[in-house]
C-alpha cells in the first residue's frame, strides 16, 4: 500500500482552510497549479472528490470533511513529534499508563489527579496483566506501569521501579458488624472477613500475624481484585482487609468505617518505567510529586 504524500496533505489542508486555491496558493507560497495538482494526486490516491465548487469557494465534500479531520490530527502529532525531540514540553501532551487490572481505581485517581486536571495533557488508560503491560512498556506503547509489586527482573532486565505510596492496611466494614473498642482477636472471633487472594503480599503478611496471634479467621471470600474487594465489603459479606483508600468514598460517606488499623500491615505501589532518551515530561511531573 502506497503512503500519502505529506505535501500532498498540507496543500489539501491550506485549500480546506482558506477555502479557495488562490488564497492557499499563495499562503502556501506556491503556483496555484502546483496546489491543484497536489489536491488532484491526494483524491486520486484515497480514491474519492475531497471538494465540491460553489461559485468561487471550494467547499468539502462528506469524504473532504474526514480527511480534513485526520489531517489535522496527522499535522498536530507532527508538531509534539518535533517539540518532543527538541525537549520542549509544549501543549497538547499526551501520556500513556498501565496499570494492573486488580490495583484500586481510586489509588490510580489519586495518583494521575495532577494530569487528570490539566487541560493540556491527554491520559491515556489501559489495564492488564502485568506480562501484558511490561511488554506494551518495552515497546513503547506505555510511559509506565501502576502495580502494587514490583515485576521480577535481573541485571539484564531495563525496568526502573519507583516506589510511589506506601497505604496502611485496615480490617473495613459496615458499622452494624463492629463493636465497639474491640480488639484483633474478639474481631477475629466474631466476623467473617473477605480478604485479598493467597499470593499477594497483604495476605501473606496477613497470615503470618494471624499466626504469630494464635488465631483462625473464619474467611467469607476472598479476591484478588480489589474492585470486587470493595464491592464485596460494600454488599456486608464481612469485614475487607482493605488499604483505605480502596473504600474512600463508603468511608467519607459513613457507608463503611474502620473496625481496626493494622500497623504491621501496608500496602506498596509501584510506578514502572523504562529508561529512554526523550522521557514524558508529564510522567517526570508525577513521579517527582510523590
Amino acid at each position: 500500500m502506497s503512503l500519502l504524500n505529506y505535501t500532498h496533505l498540507r496543500a489539501f489542508r491550506a485549500v480546506a482552510a482558506e477555502g479557495n486555491l488562490t488564497r492557499a496558493a499563495e499562503k502556501l507560497g506556491v503556483a496555484q497549479s502546483a496546489v491543484s495538482t497536489q489536491i488532484r494526486a491526494l483524491e486520486t490516491r484515497l480514491g474519492h472528490a475531497l471538494f465540491e465548487r460553489r461559485g468561487r469557494t471550494m467547499a468539502l465534500t462528506e469524504a473532504g470533511r474526514i480527511a480534513f479531520d485526520c489531517a489535522e490530527r496527522a499535522f498536530a502529532a507532527g508538531d509534539e513529534l518535533v517539540e518532543t525531540l527538541a525537549g520542549r514540553s509544549g501543549a497538547g501532551q499526551v501520556i500513556r499508563v498501565g496499570a494492573l487490572a486488580t490495583l484500586s481505581r481510586n489509588f490510580q485517581l489519586n495518583f494521575l489527579r495532577p494530569l487528570v486536571q490539566d487541560p493540556d495533557v491527554s491520559v491515556v488508560l489501559r489495564s492488564g496483566s502485568i506480562g501484558e503491560l511490561l511488554g506494551e512498556l518495552e515497546a513503547l506503547r506505555l510511559d509506565v506501569v501502576l502495580t502494587n509489586a514490583p515485576p521480577r527482573h535481573d541485571a539484564a532486565t531495563p525496568w526502573r521501579e519507583h516506589r510511589i505510596d506506601d497505604q496502611p492496611v485496615s480490617l473495613v466494614g459496615h458499622p452494624s458488624r463492629l463493636p465497639q473498642a474491640a480488639d484483633l482477636a474478639t474481631i477475629i472471633a466474631a466476623q467473617p472477613l473477605v480478604l485479598p487472594a493467597e499470593g499477594s503480599a497483604v495476605r501473606a503478611d496477613f497470615d503470618r500475624l494471624m499466626a504469630r496471634e494464635g488465631l483462625a479467621p473464619k474467611i467469607a471470600a476472598e479476591a484478588d481484585d480489589m474492585a470486587m474487594l470493595r464491592l464485596l465489603v460494600r454488599e456486608n459479606t464481612g469485614l475487607a482487609l482493605v488499604p483505605p483508600i480502596v473504600v474512600q468514598d463508603e468511608l467519607e460517606a459513613g457507608q463503611l468505617v474502620e473496625a481496626l488499623r493494622l500497623p504491621d500491615l501496608h500496602e506498596a505501589f509501584w510506578a514502572i518505567t523504562l529508561p529512554r532518551r526523550f522521557p514524558n515530561p508529564a510522567l517526570a511531573r508525577i513521579l517527582s510529586s510523590n
